[in-house]
């Protein structure tokens, strides 16, 4: 039968300002402190690599560009997703793995589940990109293609009616965990970081790197999302106070942009994000052609936000981290993204 868990996430400061979320899955307890964070780290280290951080030339502050999109499978949900399968009950994956994704937690769950001989099963969104879906294929996961709305209601209930062990790709504490080894690397390498700007999704990547820089004691590192301009939940939801549904325009950026913020993510993502940035999608083009002419780094749309978010010369961060989640992008957009042509 298929297992049907949720999660309510409560964020708590405790004593000396370090993070801990709590929360409550079949009616047991956990936090997340630094160690947690470490030790995700280190359960992942055969699936993934420490991505550089890049330094990008900009007139009006220091960038760099922490290039997830360099990771296997060219996405940093491979952290997400290993750990997700280390930390499950391995009685509970004797029926195989089932979850719902746009293409890239899908990948890195369909990656993770191969390397421990695990079959996988991926719910995807119509609007997915065909080398997400083809390279899910190529892993040997099987797909499944619905509507958005669909895909987004399973988002949401966790109900798939399969057979098997559903992992959330973002609320979830063992994502959440892997997700904060970025965090880690980062400060590692950046030690006098003040602002990271993330992409947001659902949130699981932007909570696992604020939550660990806050393990970190890294309390004044401000962390930023960014959205693209067709599809701005996280921006909606801190103007209205509250989740709230918005329109989902059409964009050839297809890794962020969701119709709201989950209920269940909110507390983190209110209480977490210090600022969201809006980004337009002449800008992101702009900055997806400045990835590959200046730091030869192919990235999908959701890094490109995250690039034009930091050279927006609104934008006050001096020593700036964007993290360019990933490199899976359909080649004809890109290559008229690159040659200036019409989408």
């Amino acid at each position: 039968m298929e297992v049907n868990k949720k999660l309510n996430i409560i964020l708590i400061i405790v004593e000396k300002e370090i993070y801990k979320i709590e929360y409550s899955l079949s009616n047991a307890a956990f936090s997340a402190t630094l160690s947690d964070f470490r030790s995700a780290a280190n359960k992942v280290s055969g699936d993934v690599i420490s991505t550089p951080c890049l330094p990008f030339k900009s007139a009006t502050r220091i960038i760099n560009l922490k290039a997830e999109c360099l990771q296997p499978l060219g996405s940093f949900k491979i952290r997400a997703a290993a750990n997700a399968i280390e930390s499950a009950d391995k009685n509970l994956l004797q029926d195989g793995i089932i979850t719902a994704s746009a293409g890239n937690f899908g990948q890195g769950i369909a990656q993770a589940g191969k390397n421990r001989g695990l079959p996988v099963h991926v719910f995807v969104p119509n609007t997915a990109s065909h080398v997400k879906l083809d390279s899910l294929i190529n892993l040997g996961a099987t797909i499944e293609k619905i509507s958005f709305e669909n895909w987004w209601q399973i988002m949401i209930t966790r109900s798939t009616g399969r057979k098997g062990f559903f992992i959330h790709p973002f609320s979830e504490l063992s994502v959440i965990l892997g997700n904060g080894g970025i965090g880690l690397e980062i400060f590692s390498q950046i030690p006098n970081v003040d602002t990271i700007i993330v992409p947001v999704g659902g949130g699981g990547m932007i909570s696992g790197i604020a939550l660990a820089m806050k393990a970190l004691k890294k309390k004044n590192v401000r962390i930023i999302a960014c959205e693209i301009e067709s599809s701005t939940p996280l921006f909606s939801a801190k103007k209205a106070g509250k989740p709230i549904k918005v329109e989902r325009g059409a964009s050839w950026i297809d890794g962020i942009g969701s119709t709201g913020v989950l209920e269940e993510m909110w507390p983190l993502l209110d209480q977490l994000v210090d600022e969201v940035v809006v980004v337009s999608h002449s800008d992101a083009e702009i900055a997806l052609r400045e990835l590959a002419l200046k730091s030869h780094l192919v990235s999908e749309g959701a890094g490109a936000v995250a690039l034009a978010a930091a050279l927006n010369p609104k934008f006050t961060g001096a020593n700036v981290v964007s993290v360019i989640s990933g490199g899976n992008i359909d080649i004809t957009t890109y290559s008229q993204i690159i040659n200036g042509t019409n989408l």
